[in-house]
């Protein structure tokens, strides 16, 4: 089997090849490539069944990157390996991932075993193995009092890229009270009315935005993503090509 590795730091990237070499004896041939738009552009030649794929490169984040593959090669199998547990990363991964494809997000804090585990687990069985640490995030997507929807987390984006209620309604297709209640939900599930005694001296809206960046509710990497989204928008509302 042939495996592509991307990650642009070297000394993780060396970690990450003698791990393949100890736990997939499967695997005949290994590629590692340290550009992440590179990367993707290697997994689309259709010639890699597994992927180990950072989530933070600096030309192209790894969202994105499976974005791309997975439309050209849904079957495709990736671990997600990265320093970072963010909601915002669960949420862009979860949006995207095929039917048929397995899928794997292990932290770079995790043990050698727990690693080995999950590059057998995701690239040779296909299953799909979420890092215990990163758990938590997921859980707290099934609490209903502290989840936002997909709807609320929409108009969270929208807010950090600072369109106007009326904006966001129409880019959403949503009325603009929907809005305005989606702002309320909003407001209390990131505790925007708890965490300030002087609430009447906040802006809830930088507020808010500010403690969904503490939160890593968001991170810059989904609003890079989100404002070339915008531009895209911008011209289809505009008649623009």
């Amino acid at each position: 089997m042939k495996l592509l590795i991307v990650e642009d730091d070297q000394f993780h990237a060396h970690f990450m090849l003698d791990a393949v070499s100890e736990a997939l004896p499967e695997v005949s041939e290994i590629t590692h490539i340290a550009d992440g738009g590179e990367g993707e552009a290697e997994a689309c030649s259709g010639a890699y069944p597994a992927v180990v794929l950072d989530l933070q490169m600096p030309s192209r984040n790894g969202v994105e990157a499976a974005r791309t593959i997975w439309a050209k090669q849904p079957e495709t199998r990736i671990l997600f390996w990265t320093n970072y547990a963010d909601e915002a990363y669960l949420r862009g991964i979860s949006k995207i991932v095929p039917t048929e494809s397995a899928y794997g997000y292990v932290l770079k804090t995790a043990s050698t075993s727990r690693l080995h585990l999950a590059l057998r687990a995701v690239l040779i069985e296909g299953q799909i193995m979420v890092d215990r640490e990163v758990h938590r995030f997921q859980q707290r997507a099934i609490t209903p009092r502290d989840a936002l929807t997909d709807s609320e987390y929409n108009v969270l984006i929208d807010l950090a890229l600072g369109i106007t209620d009326k904006a966001i309604a129409d880019r959403r297709a949503m009325s603009l009270r929907s809005v305005q209640n989606r702002l309320i939900s909003l407001y209390q599930k990131l505790g925007i009315e708890d965490d300030v005694t002087g609430a009447s001296l906040i802006n809830k809206r930088t507020r808010a935005i500010n403690r969904a960046l503490v939160t890593r509710t968001l991170n810059v990497e989904t609003l890079v993503a989100a404002e070339r989204e915008l531009a895209q928008w911008y011209r289809s509302a505009l008649g623009k090509p």
